[in-house]
């Protein structure tokens, strides 16, 4: 159970969104990652002009075919040429009705990421579990009548990945890239059991993935992290391990970059890793001497040369702490 901040590019699409209790992405490889980030039973609010509007739950998620004939959004057409319609769509239960300023003590943790990565470029921010349970006394009990989008007749699909470009076809196919491996991770060690397996394999005695929460991209000063997994009620102080993920080889300087986030996080980051392909023995061994985790990723039997579903690469993802 996850709560979203998910940002809306104009106050038309935000009042479509919240007439109909719906969320939709575009035919992009961000609207791909958010539909994957979000799972049904998570928790959302939408973030427009730095104000945060109402509390949903994610009822139903539906990615439809020929989308750019559809209602609500009308496509969009940019002067590059390029059109984006809305084909990933989340069907949501209102819970809360509130209008809040983004820069309420509450929103931090958003507000920190929104900060340092200057504005709006993304089109969803995940925050942590204290940010849920503060949001869910704001404002009251949602009570308003909701109007119904009819749409007969129309055909979903489901996503898949490829590891060939040239069999990427999106919006239903896109080719494999570091965003959606990172999703695949966080997803993976959201299960308790996944989780704890990472930390016996960090050897972090005493750590129990159930006092943990697992979060997506964390701004900092120096660049972001990919994922990170800290306390979901910290008392006197957060136990926090940042992850780096790389679709490809390990590299020297991914070490680096790892390195100065540790540094910046402080005596609160108790451990590092790096989650990579392969490694080789020299970046192996700069790992072990900076005290930072190596850990492969693979998929469970796959050939390179097809097409797979999300949901089957999460069953298929593996990692191993070398």
């Amino acid at each position: 159970m996850a709560y979203f901040l998910i940002s809306v590019s104009n106050k038309t699409n935000l009042d479509l969104c919240i007439k109909y209790a719906l969320a939709g992405f575009t035919n992009s490889i961000n609207g791909l990652w958010t539909f994957m980030e979000i799972q049904e039973g998570d928790f959302v609010s939408f973030l427009y002009g730095a104000k945060v509007y109402n509390l949903y739950k994610v009822r139903k998620k539906e990615a439809l075919k020929n989308a750019h004939e559809l209602p609500p959004w009308p496509p969009i057409t940019f002067s590059s040429g390029k059109t984006y319609y809305f084909p990933f769509r989340l069907y949501l239960e209102p819970i809360r009705q509130f209008v809040e300023s983004m820069v309420k003590p509450e929103f931090a943790y958003v507000a920190e990421n929104l900060l340092l990565r200057g504005g709006y470029r993304k089109t969803h921010f995940q925050a942590d579990q204290t940010t849920l349970q503060s949001v869910s006394q704001m404002g009251q009990i949602y009570t308003k009548p909701l109007d119904q989008l009819m749409i007969d007749g129309y055909e979903t699909f489901i996503p898949a990945i490829v590891w060939d470009k040239k069999l990427q076809m999106a919006p239903e196919i896109f080719y494999f890239q570091e965003i959606i491996l990172q999703s695949l991770i966080r997803q993976h060690l959201s299960e308790n059991e996944n989780l704890q397996a990472l930390f016996e394999g960090f050897k972090l005695t005493g750590f129990r993935a159930e006092d943990f929460e697992v979060l997506g991209e964390k701004a900092l000063a120096e660049g972001h992290v990919d994922i990170l997994i800290k306390n979901r009620v910290p008392v006197g102080y957060s136990k926090k391990i940042i992850l780096e993920v790389k679709t490809g080889d390990a590299k020297e300087k991914d070490i680096e970059q790892l390195e100065s986030y540790i540094k910046e996080m402080g005596e609160e980051c108790v451990a590092g890793a790096l989650i990579a392909r392969k490694f080789s023995k020299k970046v192996k061994h700069q790992c072990e001497r900076k005290g930072i985790k190596p850990v492969v990723y693979a998929f469970e039997q796959t050939d390179r040369s097809s097409k797979y579903y999300i949901e089957d690469l999460k069953q298929k993802l593996q990692l191993f702490v070398l």
